[in-house]
């Protein structure tokens, strides 16, 4: 049980608001591209991200493992992009840092789904069956994944330029 929840629901709550946060990160970030701050999508995103990252400390665990490292990490990410949002309100170079820091949030957050899908998704784990998965096919689409930031925060940085 956790927060009175079977560890399955509390699992499944857990993916939601995961996919919450993928979902709204996507928009947020496409946003950026033409300047949107697109106030409601951002906040949905920043705090269904933060519940991601916390709620993740909250299944049963002995030792620190490396999902934990992620979490401590995004969340890290997530305070400094709300400092640079809410407290900075993107002056100067927090607009960038806003930016940055929020997108290594999402790319965390897809990064871990890339990982639970070869973990979680028959077809896939067949392809890398290892666990952690560490075979070719899990290694490109991570590999694939991080181009696909790399060009985008850069992207981002470039043409988000709030009124």
């Amino acid at each position: 049980m956790v927060l009175g929840l079977s560890l399955s629901a509390f699992t499944m709550v857990h993916v939601i608001i995961s996919l919450i946060g993928i979902v709204t990160g996507f928009i947020v970030l496409f946003g950026l591209f033409g300047s949107h701050r697109m106030p409601g999508m951002t906040a949905l995103f920043l705090l269904s991200t933060i519940l991601t990252s916390v709620t993740g400390f909250l299944f049963p665990f002995d030792k620190l493992l490396p999902s934990h490292m992620v979490g401590i990490v995004s969340l890290v990410m997530l305070a400094i992009a709300c400092v640079a949002l809410y407290g900075m309100k993107l002056s100067g170079a927090w607009r960038w840092i806003y930016t940055l820091t929020a997108m290594i949030a999402l790319y965390l957050n897809v990064f871990v789904l890339v990982i639970q899908s070869f973990l979680k998704i028959g077809p896939l784990h067949a392809l890398a069956p290892s666990v952690p998965p560490s075979e070719p096919p899990f290694a490109v689409v991570q590999g694939l994944v991080l181009v696909f930031f790399v060009i985008a925060v850069i992207g981002a940085v470039r043409r988000f330029r709030p009124a």
